[in-house]
């Protein structure tokens, strides 16, 4: 019975290993799908920036950004009638967070 145990023993750690690793490639797809979703808003920005200011009217949002332009008062928190990159980012990830079920 005590080689039997022993060979339990040794394989613990690689049965760990195992899941640690599959872990991570479950979060490689989440990861490449994030930074195509970035690249995708970088893209979609410029192409809604007409005076390439880096920031959005809601007149250029209604253009190219529907999205943008339906939430533009929730996005624009600072209310100083444009939004930036970073307002979008902050709107989406606050959006992301308040769907996540608490647990």
């Amino acid at each position: 019975m005590k080689p039997f145990s022993f060979s339990i023993l040794r394989t613990l750690p690689l049965i760990g290993i195992l899941a640690l690793a599959t872990a991570a490639q479950a979060q490689a797809p989440d990861a490449a799908r994030m930074e195509k979703a970035r690249n995708e808003l970088k893209k979609r920005f410029a192409a809604a920036d007409i005076n390439k200011d880096g920031k959005l009217t809601r007149e250029e949002a209604q253009a190219k950004m529907p999205m943008v332009y339906k939430n533009f008062d929730a996005i624009d928190a600072s209310h100083s009638g444009v939004v930036t990159p970073g307002d979008i980012g902050a709107y989406m990830t606050s959006k992301k967070s308040a769907r996540k079920p608490a647990g």
